[in-house]
């Protein structure tokens, strides 16, 4: 597995490339990031994952904000440029940029969501993804399975 965090620009080779969208919130959202990796770290894949260990939720979001300009790049290229987007709601957060993000992707053909019961806007979720034809699962595990499908 090779993993690509920001602000290193992703540079992918040959194996699949995973987009690891999602609630990232810090102190509310769980840590699923941690587990996609766990569970994918002998497999043949680069993962893009968002979440920056440097982060500081004092920086100002915005666009004169050069940090937070240059994290806001990096997502939107690592999300070009990937295979797949897998996307996970944590039904404990509001989740707005993954929100923006399904909306960006839901014509693309690389996503599959995971909405579980309890988040906010499940119902929009659900709608999007059924009118846009994108793959939805239940869990977090059959999120993993169908990254481990793409690569057989």
């Amino acid at each position: 597995m090779n993993l690509i965090v920001p602000p290193i620009i992703p540079e992918l080779n040959k194996n699949l490339s995973v987009f690891l969208a999602g609630s990232i919130e810090l102190d509310v959202a769980q840590r699923w990031q941690d587990k996609v990796v766990e569970k994918l770290s002998k497999e043949n894949v680069t993962l893009l994952n968002p979440r920056r260990s440097s982060w500081d939720a004092s920086w100002e979001q915005k666009i004169d904000n050069p940090v937070f300009k240059e994290q806001v790049l990096w997502e939107l290229e690592a999300l070009e440029k990937a295979d797949m987007i897998i996307m996970y709601f944590d039904k404990k957060t509001k989740s707005p940029i993954t929100l923006l993000e399904l909306g960006l992707y839901a014509r693309s053909n690389k996503l599959v969501v995971c909405c579980p019961e309890g988040f906010w806007r499940k119902g929009n979720v659900d709608v999007v993804c059924e009118q846009y034809g994108v793959q939805k699962v239940n869990s977090l595990e059959e999120l993993i399975n169908e990254v481990k499908k793409k690569l057989k």
